[in-house]
């Protein structure tokens, strides 16, 4: 059995065929997280601003399925470019405690709406 986790602190979905969460058994999938502000607007800024923006998106939808980052244990990051790559973890890292995920960062070519950074995360429920 699976169940939608949606709230209002984080961007809507819209008519996109995903959930902002599934929580299936005791596993909680988020979906991949842009700086969209939580009315849908693409965040302008520097990029620390914008990964705090993905990570304040995260924070809430893990909270509304009851959760927090102490329980994620994996994350996925997409970055369209490497060099972002110190600051992601600056910032992704001041949210995050040990022990930490497992994570991948991934270099792609394009993400929706033109983002930098993608954050997906993976938690368990205790």
């Amino acid at each position: 059995m699976k169940t939608k986790i949606e709230t209002p602190n984080a961007p809507p979905v819209g008519s996109s065929p995903h959930s902002q969460a599934i929580v299936a058994g005791n596993f909680i999938f988020t979906q991949g997280s842009i700086y969209l502000t939580p009315e849908g607007k693409l965040l302008e800024g520097t990029i620390e601003e914008q990964i705090h923006q993905i990570m304040k998106n995260l924070q809430a939808i893990l909270e509304a399925a009851g959760v927090s980052f102490v329980d994620v244990v994996k994350t996925t990051i997409y970055v369209t470019d490497m060099s972002f790559y110190e600051k992601v973890n600056e910032v992704y890292g001041s949210y995050m405690s040990d022990p930490y995920p497992a994570r991948e960062t991934v270099c792609v070519k394009e993400l929706p709406l033109g983002a930098k950074v993608e954050i997906s995360m993976v938690a368990t429920k205790s």
